[in-house]
């Protein structure tokens, strides 16, 4: 196999993803999030914590497209606001759950021996508990707060990809051209890294991709409850709470930011099912 050859399949599979209409409106939306977490400041019609008790709970109109809450914040602007955590907290969970997933599963799967054993047991031992009490647990201790919460869900959703990891690799690991390496003297960290991980790339991108959407209704919980993004700062989670709070007085509220969420999610899982769907068309031909 040629070195074009080699570097033209991520740009096949990215073609085969753009050419089709739900993966490319799902990759125009996390886009547009993108922008709106680093412009948001700049196109927010208004400032999103300036209070007008004297506006609370107003509806629709051209001042404020999607009303106000029950401080007389803008609404539109606190969506725009917590875009940026809609972006950040997926990032930081899943980069964390990348930290210790992907190096553990790469080496369980190629060298098997003690890592695999400890880390599949400690791996067996967090999966069996539930997802939000492991975090709950986690962010006692840590504290509350975004980043510790994201923390905490990093560190929940790490066995699982540890385990993608570990079955993908195993898989790998039995391919002639991985023996081949290991014959010629190759190390273990080159053999990793440059054999065995761009080979494993679909199923970890379709796994990352998935818990992009899980982290953010992860995050979304966490805030519901108190222990993820704290006031004055906007989350979908906590403008969620809020709206739950005071559904009598405004039953819309809930709805800008329960959209926004179910889009998010809706657009991450999209994103995976293309590349999953893109990888197996380009093996088929």
């Amino acid at each position: 196999m040629t070195t074009a050859t080699r570097r033209s399949r991520p740009l096949n599979v990215i073609s085969v993803i753009v050419r089709r209409p739900a993966s490319a409106v799902a990759v125009g939306f996390v886009l547009l999030l993108v922008f709106l977490a680093v412009a948001g400041p700049l196109v927010s019609p208004h400032d999103p914590e300036v209070q007008d008790l004297g506006n609370r709970f107003a509806g629709l109109s051209s001042t404020h497209l999607l009303g106000t809450d029950e401080f007389g914040r803008d609404v539109t602007s606190r969506i725009i606001q917590a875009a940026r955590i809609a972006v950040t907290a997926p990032l930081i969970s899943v980069g964390v759950a990348l930290l210790i997933g992907l190096p553990l599963g790469l080496w369980a799967g190629l060298r098997r021996g003690v890592v695999d054993a400890v880390a599949g047991r400690l791996a067996d031992t967090i999966l069996s508990l539930p997802a939000l009490v492991g975090a709950l647990a986690i962010v006692a201790v840590l504290g509350p707060g975004l980043v510790n919460a994201m923390l905490a869900v990093g560190i929940i959703f790490a066995p699982g990809l540890f385990r993608v990891v570990r079955g993908a690799t195993l898989a790998v690991a039995e391919e002639t051209f991985v023996e081949s390496a290991v014959a010629i003297g190759s190390s273990t960290r080159r053999t990793l890294w440059v054999h065995i991980l761009p080979n494993i790339a679909a199923p970890l991108l379709v796994q990352v991709t998935i818990l992009m959407g899980v982290a953010l209704l992860a995050e979304a919980s966490l805030s519901f409850i108190g222990l993820g993004v704290q006031p004055p700062d906007a989350s979908w989670g906590s403008m969620l709470k809020a709206a739950y709070t005071n559904q009598f007085d405004s039953p819309f509220s809930v709805v800008p930011s329960g959209v926004a969420m179910v889009l998010t999610v809706l657009a991450f899982n999209t994103i995976g099912d293309s590349i999953r769907d893109a990888v197996g068309l380009r093996r088929r031909t």
